[in-house]
């Protein structure tokens, strides 16, 4: 909100500059009434313009969300999410600019209603006239014009034709405007310089519509009447001692050149520099909203993968994280934070192989002979298998051991489970991991060019340990221990965070991280999971739903508001 609030005053401060230097001299006053007017708007409405090709087009970004096997009790119960936010002092000054600005205007108004009801009101075809006794002051709001019982008993007719002009052209409603931007931008110098701008050329106007032939009138009478006047900042008071000279030096210019109206194409340049300014600076942060299918994008990463000729070892382990395997143990106490500096994967024995992504015809796991999709089947097969055959450790459940194995092996030709490599916090869960994959069946081996050849595989298997939970609470969570926040998303700014994206970290009860929890934008296949510190971050926008999912806990689910941090209590 403050990149919005300054974005806004720079592009008010470059358009008012185009006024002062090009147009501010000019007797084009209604084309100059109808810059004042735009502008102010323009430069609130420009930060929220995006045109995609002035912008910086980023490659679209695919975020993934696989089926994640877990195996334990789950629920598809969704909790509503109570938001607490937790607001900035900057905002609370300036919630309480707004407040104070809005009780003064509040406070202007009824000084013009007291006005109102000490005078005498004479009411007039097109008008009335509001004569106030003991008074000198003449201005003009909406269809009445407010004047002195002084100023009545001289010759006023200038004066009445003066306001009548501000009348039919509905003045006030102009300083109205800006009286409503100073309520919401307090802060900001220049709405009140515009509305002094706008001001002075609603005299301007007037005094053009008003004066005849011989303009030496008109100076004598600015001149030998500087009166007092109303000091409100929405009206249109006639005799103002700092407009006097400038209004006598308008009158005495000649009419400009038409010409001189290419002047206002200056603004072409200037808007579009703005737009660009507008859409570079948010397309770079901004996730793509496209509608793609998870298997088109499957399809895209196969030919990205296609494309190179050797992987490294960092790809390698990127890769393996599109297929994990999530076992939960019960029974011990939270485990310990989860590591992700273990030791480095040992290096295969049996060569080079064609990955698993690009072969193809991938190995035939054990009743996939007949199946139409041979790829998904074969994933499918090894969650089951892994839900079959898992056994937490008891060792590590004891010592409270928790964490991912990155498994790597390969098929080779003969269908046989080979080079089996291993990566993780503990040797139990290592070698838990371990006995898992040697229990997988032979299987035809995967072929490519008509050869057999050896197939890489690798799948994340994430032990995690929950706390608290005995074996009847593992048939339902009507005995987990409830807290006064649980079900509960704080939000707050956080500040250096990239626009379109949406930061925060995941706790239970116990004020304890949780790792591993899959948080998704609702209706879209955009989603992530909290790293080994329970932090996430995604990619939302406002008004958009986030879904909070957990083995064992209620789901939350909460709409993105203003804010871009949301803690959320399960």
């Amino acid at each position: 909100m403050i990149h919005y609030l300054l974005q806004t005053v720079a592009f008010q401060l470059f358009f008012l500059m185009v006024y002062d230097l090009f147009l501010k001299k000019e007797t084009f006053f209604n084309w100059n009434r109808l810059y004042l007017w735009a502008t102010p708007l323009l430069a609130c409405v420009i930060p929220f313009i995006r045109i995609e090709r002035l912008g910086k087009v980023m490659p679209q970004e695919y975020v993934v969300m696989l089926p994640e096997v877990i195996v334990g009790p789950g629920t598809d119960r969704v909790g509503e999410a109570e938001v607490v936010a937790a607001v900035p002092l900057w905002q609370w000054i300036l919630f309480a600019g707004m407040v104070l600005s809005l009780v003064l205007f509040a406070v202007k108004i009824t000084r013009i209603f007291r006005l109102r009801r000490r005078g005498r009101i004479i009411r007039k075809q097109t008008h009335e006239e509001v004569v106030l006794p003991d008074s000198n002051t003449a201005f003009s709001f909406f269809r009445s014009i407010y004047l002195g019982d002084r100023v009545y008993r001289k010759n006023h007719r200038h004066i009445i034709a003066h306001e009548l002009v501000h009348i039919r052209q509905k003045h006030t409603v102009d300083l109205l405007f800006f009286e409503l931007l100073r309520v919401l931008f307090w802060f900001n110098p220049l709405v009140y310089v515009f509305q002094g701008r706008m001001a002075e050329l609603h005299e301007f106007i007037a005094d053009a519509k008003t004066t005849g032939p011989d303009k030496r009138e008109s100076y004598s009478l600015l001149l030998q009447e500087v009166f007092k006047t109303e000091k409100i900042s929405f009206v249109n008071p006639f005799f103002k001692s700092s407009l006097i000279k400038k209004r006598i030096i308008m009158l005495q210019k000649a009419k400009s050149r038409k010409i001189w109206q290419f002047k206002y194409l200056v603004l072409v340049p200037l808007v579009l520099g703005m737009l660009v300014y507008s859409s570079c600076e948010r397309e770079e942060a901004v996730p793509s909203t496209e509608e793609v299918s998870i298997a088109e994008q499957v399809r895209r990463l196969k030919s990205a993968i296609a494309e190179k000729d050797n992987m490294t070892e960092e790809e390698i382990e990127q890769l393996m994280d599109l297929n994990e395997m999530v076992i939960i143990g019960y029974g011990g106490k939270a485990g310990t934070p989860l590591e992700d500096k273990y030791p480095a994967l040992e290096s295969p024995s049996s060569g080079p192989g064609v990955p698993f992504g690009e072969v193809e015809q991938v190995p035939v796991f054990p009743g996939c002979e007949n199946a139409d999709n041979p790829r998904e089947c074969f994933q499918e097969k090894m969650r089951e298998h892994i839900r079959k055959h898992f056994r937490y450790p008891e060792q590590a459940q004891k010592e409270n051991i928790q964490g991912r194995v990155a498994i790597m092996f390969t098929i080779d030709t003969g269908g046989n489970i080979t080079d089996i490599r291993k990566r993780g916090p503990s040797p139990y869960l290592e070698n838990e991991a371990v006995r898992i994959i040697e229990k997988l069946p032979v299987m035809a081996p995967g072929r490519s060019g008509g050869k057999v050849v050896n197939v890489p595989f690798s799948i994340p298997i994430t032990f995690r340990l929950q706390s608290g939970i005995d074996t009847e609470q593992t048939k339902s969570r009507s005995g987990v221990k409830k807290s006064e926040d649980r079900g509960k998303v704080f939000s707050s700014r956080q500040p250096g965070g990239e626009a379109g994206y949406v930061y925060g970290v995941v706790r239970d009860s116990d004020g304890n991280n949780i790792p591993g929890v899959n948080i998704s934008v609702r209706g879209t296949e955009r989603g992530t999971i909290t790293d080994f510190d329970g932090n996430y971050k995604i990619g939302a926008r406002r008004g958009e739903t986030l879904r909070v999912s957990y083995i064992g806990l209620d789901d939350v689910e909460f709409k993105v508001g203003d804010h871009n941090n949301y803690k959320v209590v399960m």
